[in-house]
């Protein structure tokens, strides 16, 4: 779940702040992982967060690797200069520049969020996120590419979607190497439409099983490793 603590993320024209409802989702999808099985073998979710504290971009990415995850998804839902855009994006890493304006608006505006939680971003950290881009390999990014068509596609199943595509940009949270990432903008906390959506627990729900499904069908054609975990 993206954001939290001082870091509220983006807040509704009646006050809904992202980072209470990107809990919400993701709590409802960490609770569906965890009844989900892949070809016999039991899923476990892992959150960043479980509760209203602040993680900074790094630290998120380094408790992915920590648990040797299969997949890392984080969960948003962002605000825009007017509040007519509407629909939900999935987001994988570029190493090669932003796919749109608007991917790179967004991208900057996400990793200022160490900057929001007190992270000098500027100065050690940097170096670190620099390094970890530049470990970034065409594997990731192209698993990160189908893990995001493949939830794209069932999001779209029940709502709209602001780009048909899968979007790319330099999203810091997103630069572990080894671990296939996506960030999802589950829709337009701007919009005052989307808002009330956002707040409804029947659309969580949905949503949460869109990305269940979405999960499934990248793990159907891309089965995880085999590990041998001491969680």
């Amino acid at each position: 779940a993206g954001h939290g603590g001082e870091d509220p993320g983006a807040i509704g024209p009646n006050g809904t702040k992202e980072k209470d409802v990107v809990l919400q989702i993701a709590m409802k999808l960490r609770d569906r992982i965890n009844v989900t099985t892949v070809k016999g073998s039991p899923m476990r979710a892992f959150l960043t967060r479980d509760a209203d504290y602040f993680v900074p971009l790094h630290v998120r990415v380094q408790k992915a690797q920590q648990v040797q995850a299969d997949l890392f998804i984080s969960i948003h839902a962002d605000a825009f200069f007017s509040d007519r855009p509407q629909g939900a994006s999935v987001f994988a890493l570029s190493d090669r520049g932003a796919s749109s304006s608007s991917a790179r608006w967004l991208a900057n505006k996400e990793n200022a969020a160490d900057q929001v939680g007190g992270i000098n971003v500027k100065a050690k950290d940097a170096q670190v996120l620099k390094a970890m881009l530049d470990m970034s390999t065409t594997a990731q990014i192209s698993d990160s590419l189908k893990l995001g068509g493949a939830m794209l596609g069932e999001i779209g199943s029940i709502g709209k979607l602001h780009k048909p595509r899968v979007e790319q940009a330099g999203f810091a949270v997103l630069k572990a190497p080894d671990i296939p990432s996506v960030l999802v903008e589950t829709a337009f906390i701007s919009n005052p439409d989307e808002e009330v959506r956002l707040r409804n627990p029947v659309y969580q729900a949905q949503l949460s099983d869109a990305l269940m499904r979405g999960i499934l069908r990248y793990f159907a054609k891309n089965p995880p490793l085999a590990r041998n975990r001491a969680i």
